[in-house]
């Protein structure tokens, strides 16, 4: 099997410099450790988890692998120590962020020997993280699904590049050997993959959903702000239609019932899920109809992703959803990435060469 050595691979002690994300309701133990198996870096999505759920999610997905796997964990999140604590406890590889941790939190996972990657959307938020410690980034570009920022991969990428000098992982519109390949062109050590390792046999996702997402085109995802008033990328769907065509009223009172049945499921405390809020505020800058309304997010992308209800439920989406069209498992996925990237360097260094050894033209 062909391999590529990179600065990832080398930090986090895997095969294959490919991660698969953290992704809320699909990220979970199959997952994380079929990808682990066939040598990527899986990680757990923690933030549709309970305390409780995540040591379970751990034990599991360290009972089907003995690679390195890692956790996404919220860092603003008010029990964000606790987890922390349980990482160390249980020797997980990665800590991963979808928001910058707080500096002594980088310091005390780093001295416990867990690598840090958090995902970062502009390069001076990678210079921050890296200032503090941070072992690499993941940058992820417009085209990616869920939250995302209006930047192309192409652009943001080498802008994050030539700011710091810690690896970087490329995502947003990863799905093959040739991203793999163009990413490690650009100088990233390796690529994060949400949407094509939501759609392998592996994923927990109900089929009739990744159905839904194998019939889709390049043109119908739609990025919006009415999912939880931050931008967000999904599935155009019939319900993604009727709230970008709803007044605000409408949406603030759906996001404050999800809120309560988000509460009923995990058995979150108001207080707790207030704090919460306060703090994704401040981390964020955000107003607080946009608090109220990112209590949408867990429950509606729940009934989709796990209740499998696309009539009720958003599915966050890449824009590579418009071009995938199988359900691999996560080695064959892996493997057949990795070789055609090879095959693609080989190419290119073979045009190197040819250059080269060419005679002089007379």
């Amino acid at each position: 099997m062909s391999s590529l050595r990179t600065p990832l691979t080398e930090l986090v002690g895997i095969e294959h410099p490919i991660v698969q994300t953290g992704m809320g309701w699909v990220a979970g133990p199959s997952l994380v450790s079929a990808t682990a198996e066939a040598g990527g870096l899986g990680i757990l999505a923690s933030a549709t988890m309970t305390f409780a759920e995540l040591e379970a999610a751990i034990a599991k997905t360290k009972a089907h692998t003995g690679k390195p796997f890692g956790v996404n964990i919220r860092a603003d999140a008010t029990d964000a120590p606790e987890r922390i604590d349980l990482l160390i406890r249980e020797k997980v590889a990665v800590a991963s962020f979808a928001l910058a941790p707080k500096q002594e939190l980088i310091a005390k996972l780093k001295d416990a020997g867990v690598v840090v990657i958090p995902s970062i959307g502009a390069a001076k938020h990678a210079v921050k993280v890296a200032s503090w410690g941070a072992d690499a980034v993941i940058v992820q570009g417009g085209e990616g699904g869920g939250h995302t920022g209006p930047v192309a991969t192409t652009l943001l990428l080498p802008s994050v590049l030539d700011a710091v000098d810690i690896p970087v992982v490329a995502a947003g519109g990863f799905f093959d050997g040739r991203g793999l390949a163009a990413a490690l062109a650009y100088g990233a050590a390796g690529v994060a993959m949400g949407t094509r390792f939501l759609l392998t046999k592996e994923s927990t996702v109900p089929d009739a959903v990744k159905q839904e997402y194998l019939k889709r085109q390049l043109q119908d995802t739609v990025v919006s702000l009415k999912v939880d008033g931050m931008p967000h990328r999904v599935l155009n769907t019939e319900l993604v239609d009727r709230l970008e065509h709803s007044g605000r009223w409408r949406g603030l009172a759906a996001a404050v019932s999800n809120a309560a049945k988000f509460k009923g499921m995990t058995g979150m405390k108001w207080s707790t899920m207030v704090r919460d809020g306060l703090a994704m505020r401040k981390a964020k800058d955000l107003s607080w109809s946009q608090v109220v309304m990112a209590a949408n997010t867990p429950m509606l992308l729940r009934a989709g992703l796990v209740e499998g209800n696309t009539h009720a439920g958003v599915l966050a989406a890449g824009q590579v959803t418009g071009i995938i069209d199988d359900l691999p498992t996560c080695k064959e996925l892996i493997d057949r990435i990795v070789a055609d990237a090879v095959t693609r360097i080989d190419t290119i260094a073979a045009l190197t060469a040819d250059h080269k050894t060419a005679p002089n033209a007379t």
